[in-house]
C-alpha cells in the first residue's frame, strides 16, 4: 500500500468514527464533561410552598420551583434537593435552559403539577416546614449550588402566612438577602409554578453584611454568625478576623455550608474562662460583593451555666396593650458569661406545679455580665410600643409562657431545671394611681435586693412611656442616692425649630421611686401659660420637655418663664421646685 492508499484509508476511518459520533449525540444528548464547572448561584430556588392548606386556587401539594440564572443549559441529571435532616434522591435528566423554571415536587404530586409547566419529581422530596426551614440544592457531585433559610416573616402579609400562597423571590439575581429579596406571591392563584414570578423586579442588595453575635464552642474554637450568606473564599481567609486581648488572627478558618452565614475560627491562642473578648471582621463580604461596613464586631467569651440569682427578672409586662404583647427582661448581674440556650423561661400551672417551660434560644447566644435581655413572641410590636435603646437585645420565643393580668408566677431556670430566679407577681403591686395598668410594665428597683418582695418593684415611669426594654430601669436605685433636685436646660432656649435649643429639658433626680409630678409653666406676670405634666409618675431620674408653646398650641411671646414643679409621694412627702427659663426666638 502506497502512502495515497493509505492516507484514503484513514480518511474513510475518521469519517467512520466521526459518523458514529454524531449517531451517539444525536440519540443520547450532548454529554456533561465537567460537572464542576457549575457555579454557586447558576441555578436558584425562587419559589417556594410550604404550606398549601388552605387552597387558593393552586394543587394541595408541596413543590418548590427553581431558575435558571446562567446564559448556558443545565442539566439536571443528579441534582438532588434537601433540607436540615434530610436529602432527596437524584434527579432524572432534565435540561434547565437559561431564563427558564422547573417545578420540583414528589412524585405523587407530578400529575398535578405538570399542567402549570416543566415539572419534575424526586425521590424524597424534603418535607417543608409551615414557619420556617432550610432547603438546599445541590448539584450531581454534591456541591451547594443554593440555599435558602425560609421563614413565615418572609410573606411579610398575616393573612397569607397562614397558608394557601407561596414565598416568591424578587430579584432572582441577589440571591441572598433572605427576608428582604422575599414576599408572599401576589398572583390570584396563590403562586406562579412554571412561570415568572409575579413579584419580579430589580432589587439588587446594596447592604453590606453585619456580624451578629459570635460563641466559644471551646477555649479555642469561636463561630460568627452574619446576618446573610457570605461570599465562602473572601470567608476564609485569616487575615480578616481579629481577636482582642493577644489572641490576634485565627489559625484556620471554614464558612459553615450550605448558608454560608456562619463561619468558625481555630485559633492559635486559648481563651481564658470568665474574659470578655472582641472579635473583627475586616474585607469579608456577602454573595454580591457587597463589603462589611461599621457593625463588624461582636463580643466572645467561654460560658458558664447558670447559678441562683445569676441572672434576675428584671422587668415585666403581664397586662400588654390591647394589640401588644407580653415580655419579661433579665439582667446578667454576675460576672459570668451565660449561654441562653441553656436558659429556660416557665410559668407554674393551677396546682403549682412548673409548666409551660420554653429554651430560650434555639442556637447558642451570649448574654454578658450587666446586659439586658427581652423575652417575647414579637419584638415588633415591643419596639413600636416602647422606647428600646438596644433594638438587638431580644430573644424571639415561639411559645410565651402564659402571663395572667392579675397575679402569676415568671420562673428562670437553667439546664438542670434548677429554678435561677422566680417572681410571683400581683397586680396590686402596680402605682395606685395609674388609672389604666394596660402596657404598664412592672420595673425591679434593685438588682441585689430580693426577687419576692414588693418593696422591689414599681411601675415604669410616664417620662420613658411605662417601660424601659432593654435598658435600665427607670425606678432603677442606685447604691449612691442623690437629693431630690430638678434642673432645666439651657438658660435660654429658642423654639424655632433650626436644631439648635429647641427644646427645654426638665430633668429630675429622686432618691427613690413613686414620685408623681406636676408641671406648669407660668410667665412673668405669673399667669399659667401651659399645664406639661399631671399626675406623672416619675423614675429616679427622667426629663420632660417644653417646646415653647402654650396649652392651645399657640406661640408665646419672648421673656422670662417660670416652670413649676410639684411632687409628691405616698407616703406624704412633698416637694416644689421653681426653674426660670428665657424663651427667645429669632423672628
Amino acid at each position: 500500500m502506497n502512502f495515497l492508499q493509505f492516507f484514503k484509508s484513514l480518511k474513510g476511518y475518521i469519517n467512520y468514527r466521526f459518523f458514529l459520533l454524531l449517531s451517539f449525540l444525536f440519540l443520547y444528548g450532548l454529554p456533561s464533561f465537567s460537572q464542576t464547572s457549575f457555579q454557586r448561584y447558576d441555578v436558584v430556588i425562587d419559589e417556594i410552598m410550604c404550606d398549601p392548606t388552605p387552597q387558593v386556587a393552586l394543587p394541595n401539594v408541596e413543590w418548590i420551583e427553581l431558575k435558571n440564572t446562567s446564559s448556558t443549559p443545565i442539566n439536571l441529571k443528579g441534582w438532588k434537593v434537601g433540607n436540615s435532616t434530610s436529602i432527596s434522591k437524584a434527579m432524572s435528566g432534565f435540561v434547565l435552559q437559561p431564563d427558564s423554571f422547573v417545578i420540583v415536587c414528589t412524585g405523587s404530586a407530578l400529575a398535578a403539577m405538570s399542567v402549570f409547566g416543566n415539572s419534575i419529581s424526586v425521590t424524597s422530596f424534603p418535607s417543608l416546614d409551615n414557619n420556617e426551614g432550610l432547603l438546599v440544592l445541590y448539584d450531581s457531585i454534591g456541591d451547594v449550588i443554593h440555599a435558602v433559610n425560609y421563614s413565615s416573616s418572609w410573606y411579610q402579609n398575616e393573612l397569607k402566612e397562614n397558608g394557601g400562597w407561596s414565598l416568591e423571590m424578587i430579584d432572582t439575581k441577589n440571591p441572598c438577602s433572605g427576608f428582604s429579596n422575599w414576599i408572599a406571591s401576589v398572583d390570584q392563584s396563590g403562586g406562579t409554578p412554571g412561570r415568572k414570578n409575579s413579584v419580579d423586579a430589580n432589587n439588587s442588595d446594596q447592604t453590606p453584611p453585619q456580624l451578629l453575635h459570635a460563641y466559644a464552642n471551646d477555649n479555642n474554637d469561636i463561630t460568627l454568625f452574619f446576618d446573610e450568606p457570605l461570599d465562602s473564599l473572601k470567608a476564609i481567609s485569616p487575615d480578616n478576623y481579629m481577636i482582642s486581648d493577644g489572641i490576634g488572627t485565627p489559625q484556620s478558618v471554614i464558612a459553615v455550608s450550605p448558608v454560608f452565614d456562619e463561619v468558625n475560627l481555630k485559633l492559635n491562642t486559648s481563651l481564658a474562662q470568665n474574659k470578655t473578648y472582641i472579635i473583627t471582621a475586616n474585607s469579608v463580604t456577602d454573595c454580591v460583593g457587597n463589603t462589611i461596613g461599621s457593625k463588624n464586631s461582636a463580643r466572645v467569651g467561654l460560658s458558664s451555666v447558670a447559678d441562683s440569682f445569676d441572672v434576675v427578672i428584671n422587668e415585666v409586662l403581664f397586662n400588654p396593650k390591647p394589640n401588644g404583647v407580653d415580655y419579661v427582661e433579665i439582667y446578667n448581674r454576675s460576672n459570668n458569661v451565660i449561654n441562653l440556650k441553656q436558659l429556660y423561661l416557665a410559668n407554674r400551672n393551677s396546682t403549682g406545679v412548673i409548666s409551660s417551660i420554653v429554651q430560650l434560644s434555639n442556637n447558642d447566644y451570649l448574654l454578658f455580665p450587666q446586659d439586658f435581655m427581652v423575652i417575647t413572641e414579637n419584638p415588633d410590636i415591643v419596639k413600636s410600643q416602647y422606647i428600646t435603646l438596644n433594638p438587638d437585645a431580644f430573644v424571639t420565643v415561639t411559645d410565651m409562657p402564659s402571663f395572667n393580668d392579675a397575679n402569676g408566677d415568671i420562673i428562670l431556670l437553667n439546664m438542670q431545671g434548677n429554678i435561677i430566679d422566680e417572681l410571683q407577681y400581683d397586680a396590686s403591686w402596680q402605682f395606685p394611681l395609674i388609672d389604666n395598668p394596660e402596657g404598664v410594665a412592672l420595673e425591679r428597683i434593685d438588682y441585689n435586693a430580693p426577687t419576692q418582695s414588693q418593696n422591689n418593684w414599681h411601675s415604669a415611669a410616664t417620662s420613658v412611656g411605662y417601660g424601659t426594654p432593654t435598658y435600665k430601669n427607670s425606678q432603677y436605685r442606685s447604691d449612691q442616692q442623690v437629693q431630690g433636685e430638678i434642673n432645666v436646660t439651657p438658660a435660654i432656649f429658642s423654639p424655632d425649630n433650626d436644631g439648635i435649643d429647641d427644646f427645654a429639658s426638665i430633668d429630675y433626680s429622686f432618691p427613690e421611686p413613686g414620685y408623681v409630678a406636676n408641671i406648669t409653666i407660668f410667665d412673668a406676670s405669673g399667669r399659667p401659660v401651659r399645664y406639661l405634666q399631671q399626675n406623672a409618675l416619675c423614675g429616679i431620674t427622667g426629663k420632660y420637655q417644653w417646646d415653647g408653646l402654650g396649652d392651645k398650641n399657640q406661640k408665646l411671646p419672648i421673656g422670662i418663664y417660670i416652670i413649676f414643679t410639684e411632687v409628691y409621694n405616698l407616703n406624704g412627702i412633698t416637694g416644689q421646685f421653681k426653674n426660670t427659663i428665657v424663651l427667645a426666638r429669632k423672628n
